[in-house]
């Protein structure tokens, strides 16, 4: 939401139940839908893995993934680790589970560096 309101953009969330989209900005006259992923997920080769498919959340997966299709949002905001940000067009993404950020494919949608953020402590098992 940060970067989009300092692109001039007004942000709001939609209500009910797991909506397909995170948040909604009005950005330069055009309501666009927006999911928001953050990944810390390194691949060997020191790209970021993002995974698109959701499995739930706080305890509430059924069993049934709900894959990527550009039709449910407009464009995805990722934030990864070290505070680089993304800002792409569901339709310029062609995988159903999981992208990897920070090599060339989506480079022309990466946008200005944020703050990077913690890891979040462990609980013990």
């Amino acid at each position: 939401m940060e970067w989009l309101a300092e692109q001039g953009a007004r942000v709001s969330l939609p209500l009910g139940h797991s909506p397909d989209y995170d948040l909604v900005a009005d950005l330069d006259g055009e309501l666009l839908r927006v999911q928001v992923k953050t990944s810390r997920r390194l691949t060997p080769t020191g790209n970021y893995q993002v995974m698109l498919e959701t499995k739930g959340g706080n305890q509430s997966w059924n069993g049934v993934a709900r894959r990527f299709e550009a039709g449910r949002y407009d464009r995805l905001f990722v934030l990864v680790g070290d505070g680089r940000r993304w800002f792409i067009p569901a339709s310029s993404i062609e995988a159903r589970t999981a992208i990897c950020l920070g090599g060339s494919k989506y480079a022309q949608f990466e946008i200005s560096r944020g703050r990077a953020f913690a890891e979040v402590p462990q609980s013990p098992r």
